[in-house]
């Protein structure tokens, strides 16, 4: 069975086409499905239309109700860890991602053919000024952070139980959930789609929590900003240096006729290229700090496997998605 999450934020005007697209849905999914609605702390009436309409619906469904907005990532992962099914996927409500998208996610997962499927946007029917700040953000975050990450990024994805399982494992707060699949590894397939248009109610996607959400992707998986202010700093000091020894020079040639100009050349030059060069070495250690109270495994184990047992079964394969573990890599 195919475990769908999608998470609700204010999502109550659209609530019925989503219902129908759902019931249209769920005959096409191979191997059944459920629905895991996770009702993200939205004040509106999403609980109650979704209660009311759900036992008549005729679609499998899970109906979950977080103590408070925690965040989409945050629901996201409630709805994986109570989904039952053997394949995971994830759907935005707002149905700008099309549902033809689960359809094509469980049949690759079922065929054997990937671990991980990303859904990949073609192209967008989002405001000009929206795509242009989205597309930049994920040219530097391929760029520079995540490699793999595809260029106009991932919002929707499925996955296989294996993997959900070691993804719950990564206990994080604030943190970029497409981001630590591409960590995991597994073997992946990317699926394109072009992204439509929002035909019912506004975004709760605001600039706010897109800047939000653009800082905790980039800090949780590369130290980049430290490095570079490391490099700043050691840089700087060798410019102290050199800059020291000419003004001193000249001071001494007579070329300088300032009073306290020389000392205080040598001051800010010198002080400021120890100070960064001071807080990049404590960013690096700060940084180890960090990943190590994080918490995530120096090795995801994916299958295991036996031969010549003593039992005379010869080879045995067995998966061991959930054993994964500390210790030395």
């Amino acid at each position: 069975m195919l475990s769908l999450v999608i998470p609700i934020y204010k999502s109550e005007d659209n609530l019925d086409r989503l219902l129908a697209e759902l019931v249209s849905l769920q005959p096409r999914v191979s191997g059944g499905m459920e629905t895991v609605f996770v009702i993200d702390g939205s004040l509106d009436r999403c609980s109650d239309i979704l209660t009311e309409q759900l036992p008549q619906s005729g679609i499998r469904a899970q109906l979950i109700t977080l103590s408070r907005n925690f965040g989409s990532f945050s629901a996201i992962a409630a709805g994986l860890a109570n989904g039952k099914g053997e394949r995971f996927a994830v759907l935005a409500a707002d149905l700008q991602e099309p549902t033809d998208l689960v359809v094509e996610f469980n049949d690759i997962m079922r065929r054997g053919e990937a671990d991980i499927v990303f859904g990949v946007r073609a192209g967008r029917s989002d405001p000009w000024l929206a795509e242009l700040t989205s597309n930049l953000f994920w040219w530097v975050y391929k760029k520079f952070v995540v490699p793999e990450m595809p260029a106009g990024g991932v919002d929707v994805f499925g996955c296989t139980r294996a993997v959900r399982d070691q993804l719950l494992r990564l206990q994080e707060v604030n943190t970029n959930l497409i981001a630590l699949l591409f960590w995991l590894g597994y073997r992946r397939q990317f699926v394109r789609y072009v992204r439509r248009s929002r035909l019912e109610g506004q975004s709760a996607w605001t600039f706010a929590k897109r800047l939000q959400y653009s800082i905790n992707s980039i800090f949780n998986f590369t130290d980049l900003p430290i490095r570079i202010l490391l490099a700043f700093g050691v840089a700087g000091c060798l410019l102290a240096v050199i800059t020291g020894i000419t003004v001193l020079v000249c001071k001494l040639l007579g070329l300088i006729d300032v009073p306290g100009y020389t000392p205080l050349i040598l001051a800010i030059t010198f002080f400021g290229g120890l100070t960064a060069l001071g807080l990049g070495i404590v960013g690096q250690y700060l940084w180890l700090t960090l990943q190590n109270t994080r918490g995530r495994p120096n090795y995801v184990v994916q299958a295991s496997d036996s031969f010549n047992t003593d039992a005379g079964e010869g080879s045995i394969r067995s998966a061991a998605a959930s054993r994964s573990g500390g210790g030395l890599p």
